[in-house]
């Protein structure tokens, strides 16, 4: 049995979508690169519709994808996780998966490498801490190990996370201010023999800086 397609109606609210109108009803919507080939008064059968349908399917998840990666990278578990939660089955997610594999837009080692790069230069912790949360991303440990080989030095990374909140510490004495860099070090992850280099590190050059004479005092006088 065969119907006719009578309207085919970009959606209002989606125009990446059209409606497709069977024998004067509405039928079912469908992604527009699938409806493409599609023209009023052509008859369809109910193994082609199925198709179609199916076909809808894998591109409403690709886009969906393509959504969820717009707003940061992704892990490939990340956006298998995702699409599970939007009640995809294992072969469309497989497709979807290797599609965004193919294009470049997912990949183990690019996110790792993007995810360490990214906290070491804005938010900077231990490497235990960088393996615990790529980990926690589902990246694979091979992924994980080559990134963080890339990754800076980790009393440097200890250096640049500390020197980051130190300056709203900067007027305290000594021993509180060793104690709350160093609690706050230790949170991300560092330890003890890092966190304390660290610490006495930034400690001698707020001093250094603070001790240093000024010049150019219009009240001076020769």
């Amino acid at each position: 049995m065969t119907k006719k397609i009578t309207a085919l109606k970009v959606q209002k609210r989606n125009p990446n979508r059209v409606n497709v109108y069977l024998d004067g009803e509405y039928a079912f919507g469908l992604a527009r690169i699938t409806a493409a080939w599609l023209q009023v008064g052509q008859e369809l059968g109910d193994e082609k519709i199925a198709e179609l349908q199916g076909q809808d399917t894998y591109e409403v998840a690709y886009q969906r994808s393509l959504l969820f990666l717009s707003y940061r990278p992704r892990s490939q578990a990340e956006v298998e996780q995702r699409l599970r939660k939007h009640g995809y089955e294992g072969p469309v997610i497989e497709a979807t998966v290797e599609r965004l594999t193919n294009s470049g837009l997912i990949g183990d080692e690019q996110f790792a490498r993007l995810w360490v790069e990214n906290r070491s230069a804005f938010r900077p912790r231990s490497r235990a801490m960088l393996r615990a949360e790529l980990r926690h991303k589902g990246v694979a440990e091979e992924a994980i190990l080559s990134a963080l080989e890339e990754a800076t030095d980790e009393e440097e990374l200890a250096y640049q996370a500390g020197l980051k909140r130190a300056r709203r510490w900067a007027g305290l004495e000594w021993n509180e201010f060793r104690e709350r860099l160093s609690a706050y070090l230790a949170r991300r992850g560092f330890v003890f023999e890092t966190t304390a280099s660290a610490v006495r590190r930034i400690w001698e050059e707020i001093q250094a800086s603070e001790a240093e004479p000024t010049f150019g005092n219009e009240d001076e006088r020769c």
